[in-house]
């Protein structure tokens, strides 16, 4: 088979999985956490730099690809393989969420989504059959269905509407995806309501799909909210499927997401982070900008592998940003993935040897900042 899932250990005492899910450019050791690539590159750096971060598969955007430079181009170069030099596995979104957050240029219909170019103001038709041809063209590994992304807070009948809406056009994704070597995964839609994620969730483990994923996360809804969404939603999925959390990347919702059984993630927090001078050491963030990192000529971290700690100084660093080197960011950008694949690669090792709960018992605990907000 040219996918498949191997679930290798369960926790005793979570949902919590290790397993290796197979595709036609190579292995994914899971739990894993998954750069993005929204243009087809992972923001300042080379596919050689990036695959020293311990990246095993990555993410680009169909509808950002499509605006520029064009699935036809992409495919002309040979897909998205051939086109950014990464030879793992790629996954593409369908442009839902995109097309969510250009909620005033854009209207809905059960036809699909019309929307305005944000670079010339043309109007683009964009109904499940377009994105996935879009992704066909692509030619990235896994491909999502087209689905409707509620924003938070919707009322239970919008979000009622557009959960029933993603599952009709999942079961139009599936009619128009034409390619054997590319897995299609549904999107599990329901807002912040438990009982609609646990409906759509059943529906669509009914249709027997290469994977599944839990979308509509991070769309503005608090942070304490997002842990009983996947808790919910989860351990109802396929467990000989993979599960795949989008756009979901702090250590804390990572661990929690682990222990409820999801599998892979991905987020654009450690790019982001490092072009705004922040760098990810041990469960915590640091301005490198800071004066106290002037004169300190220790490594980020001494215990890290990648190249920024093994090279350079926080001191070094620091001067970078404070300059707006690019090489700043790039340095930033190297340690900041390292870090969270690191971090899944040790919740795996746990899972292996029994010992998840835990070692990681202090991540699967509320926010204790979030709560004491809460209660003010």
């Amino acid at each position: 088979m040219t996918f498949s899932f191997q679930l290798q250990a369960q926790c005793s005492c979570t949902q919590a999985r290790a397993g290796q899910f197979s595709t036609p450019h190579g292995k994914v050791e899971t739990p894993r956490f998954m750069p993005v690539g929204t243009l087809a590159n992972v923001k300042t750096l080379t596919p050689d730099q990036l695959q020293a971060t311990g990246a095993q598969m990555i993410l680009a955007n169909t509808y950002h690809l499509h605006l520029q430079p064009g699935e036809d181009i992409v495919q002309q170069a040979g897909g998205l393989h051939r086109f950014m030099n990464w030879s793992g596995p790629i996954l593409t979104d369908s442009g839902g969420f995109q097309v969510f957050s250009l909620s005033e240029l854009r209207s809905i219909s059960d036809q699909g989504v019309t929307f305005r170019s944000p670079k010339d103001g043309q109007f683009i038709e964009m109904p499940p059959e377009k994105s996935i041809a879009i992704q066909n063209a692509l030619g990235a590994d896994v491909i999502m269905a087209f689905d409707e992304c509620p924003p938070y807070p919707a009322s239970r009948e919008a979000v009622i509407e557009a959960t029933e809406r993603t599952y009709r056009w999942l079961k139009r994704c599936i009619q128009a995806h034409q390619r054997p070597d590319q897995a299609l995964f549904g999107i599990v839609q329901g807002g912040v309501y438990p009982d609609l994620r646990q409906r759509a969730a059943l529906e669509l483990a009914q249709l027997d799909l290469p994977g599944y994923a839990i979308g509509g996360v991070s769309v503005g809804e608090p942070a304490h909210l997002i842990e009983p969404i996947v808790q919910a939603t989860a351990p109802l999925l396929p467990a000989q499927k993979p599960r795949y959390l989008m756009g979901v990347g702090t250590y804390r919702e990572i661990a929690q997401a682990i222990a409820a059984g999801v599998d892979l993630f991905d987020c654009v927090i450690p790019t982001r982070l490092a072009r705004h001078g922040s760098a990810l050491v041990r469960g915590e963030r640091w301005n490198l900008k800071n004066a106290r990192f002037k004169t300190d000529f220790t490594p980020l971290d001494s215990e890290c592998p990648c190249y920024t700690c093994q090279n350079f100084s926080r001191s070094y660093i620091s001067h970078l940003l404070r300059s707006q080197e690019l090489l700043g960011y790039t340095l930033l950008s190297i340690h900041n993935i390292t870090e969270l694949v690191r971090f899944t690669q040790k919740i795996r090792s746990a899972i292996l040897q029994n010992h998840f709960a835990e070692t990681f018992a202090s991540w699967l605990q509320p926010d204790p900042d979030l709560m004491a907000v809460e209660h003010q």
